[in-house]
């Protein structure tokens, strides 16, 4: 049996026996095969991008947990604060002390209001006030900005 393919650079059938037409096939495949096997890859351009696109996302990460971390040690300071501020108005009340009077740090700790003075978490230093304040003012403010209660929040100190 004689096979016919069609030759399209001259315009001719061309004539194969079995074996010839066997041989034809497996030529074909086997460069349809190296072909695959040469693209199945990926290229030393696609593993960069594919780094380079990683390394810019942990690096967001980063910025990301910077930016949380400064924002729990500003609350955390606030707090304490807040907790220093009722420390130093529940001693004067229940001391029956008037706005003004005397009211060292070393008399709260030994009143038993907290072990130890408090400390800004964020590395600021305290600076307390020797008197009983008024209503408004802090009793200890912290040196680092933005490390404050509102003024809303203020007033009803």
């Amino acid at each position: 049996m004689q096979f016919e393919p069609y030759n399209p650079s001259s315009g001719t059938t061309i004539v194969l026996s079995p074996e010839k037409w066997a041989n034809q096939i497996t030529m074909i495949q086997m460069k349809t095969t190296n072909k695959q096997v040469g693209q199945s890859g990926t290229t030393l351009i696609e593993l960069s991008v594919v780094i380079a696109v990683l390394l810019l996302l942990v690096g967001v990460l980063f910025i990301g947990i910077t930016a949380w971390k400064n924002g729990a040690n500003t609350a955390a300071c606030i707090i304490n604060l807040t907790s220093i501020q009722k420390a130093a108005r529940g001693y004067a009340n229940m001391k029956q002390l008037s706005i003004g009077a005397s009211l060292p740090v070393a008399t709260l700790t030994t009143a038993g209001f907290w072990g130890t003075v408090p400390v800004c978490p964020a590395g600021g230093t305290y600076t307390p006030m020797t008197t009983v304040p008024s209503q408004g003012v802090a009793y200890m403010t912290c040196s680092l900005p933005g490390h404050a209660p509102s003024t809303v929040n203020l007033a009803n100190w």
